[in-house]
């Protein structure tokens, strides 16, 4: 009988920013995402018992415990394609090669049913359902395509969708005189100085994630809100370049920091504009959309 693959993940733990900023930015929490410890597709065959190690979740995170990492396992598999479509997923058989109730593997599959991941029908038994039906803006799905097999599609994907979305919201934030968000925003570009003078990547990627939240945030509009999670998403996967702050740089963080001068006099063109100059630092976001003119 096979038991789960040794492809969890080792769990996350709090890691200090180290900086010594203004006010209190040291206390600033972060969660780690090495890419050291994420691993390839999974398999059925040849692995160990310790269900005790589970990877990272992003904001999506499916819970805790056995019932979280069989989601983690069993999503993995299905985007990698080691579970392709039409596949019928037996919850008997599944419980024997992961050894877990089958109570967990029942509560498993019905969050991957939300995901759009499988279907369970009475008579047919669960299975697991095509690409076209998946739900591609859930953050789980979005980090398990970052890491397998159309991890290129989702790149440029996301590349596209942040190139609608946040030049929008830089522009509608402008609009929008909350001191205290502006004032964070503030606080994530001072953050990102202090990382990269540090050559502190992770804490420089972590506050680039709460500033793209924080300003879709401030745009006041509920449904590009909704979307900040795929943003967070985007950022957060680490296997290729999703923006021009993969590698930290002076130019991202001129560019930031312009985005907040902006937000501050309510110049929404200026902000508008700065951030599709962010989005096309990277090479790999110039092949996908122009870069702005210069007025």
């Amino acid at each position: 009988m096979s038991t789960l693959a040794h492809t969890m993940m080792t769990a996350a733990r709090p890691v200090d920013s180290g900086l010594g900023a203004p006010g209190d930015h040291d206390r600033y929490p972060y969660a780690e995402a090495s890419v050291a410890d994420r691993v390839g597709p999974p398999s059925w065959e040849g692995v160990e018992t310790d269900l005790g190690r589970v990877g990272r979740r992003t904001a999506g995170s499916r819970g805790r415990g056995l019932h979280g990492q069989l989601v983690q396992q069993l999503g993995q598999m299905i985007v990698s394609g080691d579970l392709g479509a039409d596949r019928p997923l037996v919850p008997e058989e599944i419980g024997q090669r992961f050894e877990v109730s089958r109570t967990v593997v029942r509560e498993s599959l019905r969050v991957l049913e939300a995901k759009g991941l499988v279907s369970a029908r009475p008579n047919v038994g669960t299975r697991v359902r095509p690409v076209s039906d998946w739900n591609l803006l859930d953050p789980d799905i979005i980090e398990w395509r970052a890491f397998g097999p159309q991890r290129d599609d989702q790149r440029r994907e996301l590349n596209e969708l942040r190139w609608t979305i946040e030049p929008l919201a830089a522009r509608l934030a402008a609009g929008h005189g909350r001191e205290d968000v502006q004032q964070r925003l503030a606080d994530m570009v001072e953050i990102m100085g202090h990382a990269y003078a540090q050559g502190d990547g992770i804490t420089f990627s972590r506050a680039d994630v709460e500033f793209h939240s924080l300003l879709i945030q401030l745009a006041g509009n509920r449904m590009l809100e909704h979307l900040s999670g795929i943003v967070a998403a985007a950022l957060q996967v680490s296997g290729g370049p999703v923006t021009g702050c993969d590698r930290p740089g002076e130019h991202c963080l001129a560019h930031h920091a312009r985005i907040v001068d902006c937000l501050a006099t309510g110049d929404a063109q200026g902000a508008e504009t700065a951030m599709r100059q962010l989005l096309t630092v990277h090479p790999e976001v110039e092949r996908v959309v122009p870069a702005p003119r210069e007025h």
